[in-house]
């Protein structure tokens, strides 16, 4: 972990997109203490917020297709022997969450995949669900890139907000304290936008049935 501290402190293109394929795995590291400070730094004219964007997002897929391919080759066995094994856990990980990041994927189909990577704790896990259902690579591929485009782009306007008025040395503290206000909001986002796909579908469901016993 060490090493990720030391990364940490250089951002830059190259660490962004590092930091993210790792956190896009399996491997913990928080994105909001990857984007927003990178974001912070672009507002003082030493990076760009739009390359952050993009080299966040870029490493997010790279490190989502990695999980992506594991649970289409390895199989839910390999899988969880490796979460529950003490590699596994050093990566903060076992069965259950990733039997709650499955569920949620089927549950939700393939929007999962967008709306999880907006979800703590299943954000870096939904991209293996979608391999062991074996989803088509480029609807998943789009579907990550807009998701992880979207929280980091959220994630990148904050710390762009917030050079104009929080200190250097007090960044990490408030970057966790909006970090927590804005989970809850995203939280609350995905829901609303998963009961609106709920009732579209039951609705053309039952206009379908409704076509089918006029027919007969």
């Amino acid at each position: 972990m060490s090493f990720i501290t030391a990364l940490l402190s250089q951002l830059n293109y190259g660490t962004i997109f590092f930091l993210m394929l790792l956190e896009s795995t399996v491997i913990p590291v928080p994105s909001e203490l990857v984007v927003a400070p990178a974001a912070y730094h672009a507002a003082a004219g030493n990076l760009n917020i739009w390359l952050v964007i993009l080299f966040s997002t870029l490493g997010a897929d790279v490190g989502a297709t990695i999980n992506y391919l594991a649970g289409w080759y390895l199989g839910r066995p390999i899988i969880y022997k490796f979460a529950n094994s003490k590699w596994g856990r050093a990566c903060l990980l076992n069965q259950e969450k990733v039997e709650k990041s499955e569920r949620y994927f089927d549950k939700h189909g393939m929007i999962a995949t967008i709306t999880g990577r907006l979800l703590p704790g299943i954000r870096h896990l939904i991209s293996i669900p979608a391999g062991l259902a074996k989803m088509n690579y480029w609807k998943f591929l789009l579907y990550t890139t807009l998701g992880a485009g979207a929280w980091h782009s959220i994630l990148a306007f904050l710390g762009h907000y917030m050079h104009s008025f929080v200190p250097e040395n007090q960044l990490h503290d408030k970057i966790l304290e909006y970090g927590e206000y804005i989970k809850i909001g995203l939280i609350v986002l995905v829901i609303i936008t998963c009961i609106y796909f709920i009732v579209k579908w039951y609705i053309r469901k039952n206009r379908n049935n409704n076509n089918q016993t006029e027919r007969a």
